[in-house]
């Protein structure tokens, strides 16, 4: 299915960065952002192309969360209600969201916190583990998250084509499936605009409509992505992984048209003697194990210079696994 096929965008200037990529039809193997966990935390107003300290939200706070987030692994990202955005601050409580677990048994909890520094109580190593009984019992708002939430990129300090397609596909989807759908700031990949991220998979998507992302939720409800989105032009992998493992996943599940986000355990590692390939170990697979080489193939010099992928192409690998 063609990148336009998953429903109608918001129209973009031609030379627009995501146009000239749904132009070419571009794969988004293995274009996740990494992380092993994720934070979102709701901060309503506008923002700076460094989300976390312009906004809002005190710069002092954003910038220790964003920087203790990263220091294990993990991610730190704001999160609108889909509408309009007063410059006015808001006096309620704010959402937050916090993913764990993602490369074992995925788990969400949520909260509405009056202050936001109350997040830095977070146990960020336990967080880099999965470990959700301490992450709790450091902050015991949070509680069990009513379902999954996906969160749409509408970031335009990034890129105005995240603004252009992302919020209007955040709008439609919400007024759908409200509390469900949210905008966000950066994600990366605006080449691949709307994008979003879905939790607590850390599962990323690309090209997103109103149609596709109501059914990404709804699938997402029993621990499956939607048929319609499982291919190279919209899944860009889980974000625990290594691009390599997300590409050689992601190519494996349409092969076979896995629709369970848990189906496979994917491990990575550098190939010992070449200098780009990297082994892909895919587990189970129908009651065995599955091998790949990746490899990064330069991008097509006529792309924008700052649009140009990281994609891995994958390769079917040969023997047993060590």
């Amino acid at each position: 299915m063609s990148g336009s096929a998953a429903g109608s965008h918001p129209r973009s200037k031609p030379d627009a960065c995501s146009v000239i990529w749904d132009r070419a039809e571009a794969s988004a193997l293995g274009t996740a952002p990494t992380a092993t966990f994720w934070v979102a935390l709701e901060q309503s107003g506008p923002w700076g192309r460094e989300a976390a300290t312009q906004s809002h939200l005190d710069p002092g706070v954003g910038s220790a969360l964003d920087r203790s987030a990263k220091d294990v692994g993990g991610r730190v990202i704001l999160l609108r209600r889909p509408g309009t955005h007063s410059n006015a601050h808001q006096n309620r409580p704010h959402r937050v969201y916090v993913a764990g677990g993602l490369a074992d048994r995925p788990w969400l909890l949520e909260a509405d916190l009056t202050d936001p520094a109350s997040l830095l109580r977070l146990p960020w190593a336990a967080l880099r583990d999965g470990d959700m009984g301490t992450v709790r019992a450091s902050l015991p708002e949070l509680h069990g998250s009513r379902g999954p939430v996906l969160m749409v990129c509408s970031n335009s300090k990034r890129d105005v084509c995240c603004a252009v397609r992302g919020r209007p596909v955040a709008l439609g989807s919400s007024a759908q499936r409200p509390g469900q759908v949210w905008e966000c700031s950066h994600t990366g990949g605006h080449r691949f605009a709307p994008t979003g991220i879905l939790l607590p998979y850390g599962q990323t998507l690309a090209r997103l409509s109103v149609a596709s992302a109501v059914a990404l939720v709804d699938a997402a409800a029993g621990g499956e992505l939607p048929v319609e989105l499982v291919g190279a032009a919209y899944d860009r992998g889980r974000s625990h992984l290594a691009p390599p493992a997300q590409a050689a996943e992601s190519t494996v599940r349409q092969q076979v048209r896995e629709p369970n986000l848990l189906a496979f355990t994917t491990t990575a590692e550098p190939h010992p003697s070449l200098a780009t390939p990297w082994h892909v170990y895919l587990s189970p697979f129908y009651g065995r194990y599955l091998g790949f080489f990746a490899r990064r193939w330069p991008a097509a010099p006529a792309r924008p210079a700052a649009s140009r992928p990281q994609s891995w192409p994958t390769l079917p690998w040969v023997g047993p696994p060590h």
